[in-house]
């Protein structure tokens, strides 16, 4: 019911579950509906002392090396979950879920995996970058984890349920959440050191992520969109600037639904 960016991926319509829709998606009351449910009472005892914030992080047990992505993060409201979405804690949620939603990690994993469980054993073994390996990519970057949490932040809060800044969920734009992706992928490609060379073959090893875009835009824009802001990122180092956004307005400061987040309608 989770992917990367997306806390409504799926929805139950009583005991059968199905994919929501882009109306959906763009309707900030919109709220997937679980199959089972559990007293929100029970959810605060167990989090009593431990989590303030009103979303979790987790990702997805069952999982392949053969699948579109393998390392398939996601986050929730502040709801129970099962062990088959276990959760991750960090001191900084929005640079961790840039990271484990990368191309660059995913590819990692895929060589990693041998069976059908994503488990903890497996997710500590990732290369996570450090605050310092984050922190690289200043030069380019002003405030690296400031500019990656501020599309994480546009890409995650699309709903009531998980607004975390107060005055409204971003709206649902696929155009501009497919670049500012890109710009998350391209930097952690250029955070773990990977050429250009390289970062080419990883991304051609994700056939499924080709296949689809391909039948839908005609051409595998995915990996477009990651080497050409990759090569913008390489002029930017190379005259000693700052990387300037593809996007207007930046990120982060989308447009938002002017909604009461307290209340439904």
């Amino acid at each position: 019911m989770i992917h990367h960016f997306d806390h409504r991926w799926a929805t139950y319509d009583g005991t059968e579950v199905r994919g929501t829709t882009l109306a959906e998606k763009k309707d900030p009351n919109f709220a997937a509906l679980p199959r089972y449910w559990v007293a929100e009472g029970e959810v605060d005892e167990r989090l009593d002392g431990r989590r303030d914030r009103q979303w979790f992080l987790g990702w997805r047990d069952i999982s392949r090396s053969t699948d579109e992505r393998t390392v398939i993060v996601g986050h929730t409201a502040r709801v129970a979950v099962g062990h088959k979405m276990p959760l991750v804690f960090s001191s900084n949620p929005y640079v961790m879920y840039a990271v484990l939603s990368s191309f660059v990690l995913d590819y990692v994993a895929r060589n990693k995996v041998g069976g059908t469980s994503m488990t903890y054993f497996i997710i500590k073994q990732l290369p996570v970058p450090t605050e310092v390996d984050v922190s690289s990519c200043d030069p380019f970057l002003e405030d690296a984890p400031s500019w990656i949490e501020q599309r994480v932040r546009e890409l995650s809060d699309t709903s009531r349920e998980v607004a975390v800044m107060g005055v409204g969920p971003f709206q649902w734009a696929s155009e501009r959440r497919a670049l500012m992706r890109a710009e998350l992928d391209a930097a952690l490609f250029h955070m773990y050191g990977v050429s250009r060379e390289d970062a080419d073959h990883m991304l051609d090893t994700f056939p499924i992520v080709r296949r689809k875009d391909e039948a839908t835009y005609g051409e595998y824009r995915t990996k477009r969109l990651i080497l050409e802001v990759y090569d913008k990122m390489v002029e930017s180092i190379q005259v000693g600037e700052l990387y300037q956004t593809l996007l207007d307005p930046p990120p982060g400061q989308g447009l938002r639904h002017r909604v009461d987040i307290g209340t439904r309608s």
